[in-house]
């Protein structure tokens, strides 16, 4: 992100690309933060249904 914003400091590109590349980085991030999030709720769910098995023992 700090490259983009430096190449149109620099004016190697225009602020409407510059704008377009930002908004697809953004985009990925928000995917990989839900699935990141979605990777901790699995690894909880495995724990909560290991202890309620332990407790059925």
């Amino acid at each position: 992100m700090n490259r983009i914003n430096n190449m149109v400091l620099n004016g190697e590109i225009d602020a409407k690309t510059a704008n377009a590349l930002l908004y697809g980085c953004n985009v990925c991030l928000g995917a990989i933060r839900v699935d990141d999030q979605q990777a901790k709720l699995n690894e909880l769910e495995k724990l909560i249904k290991e202890l309620e098995q332990d407790e059925h023992r």
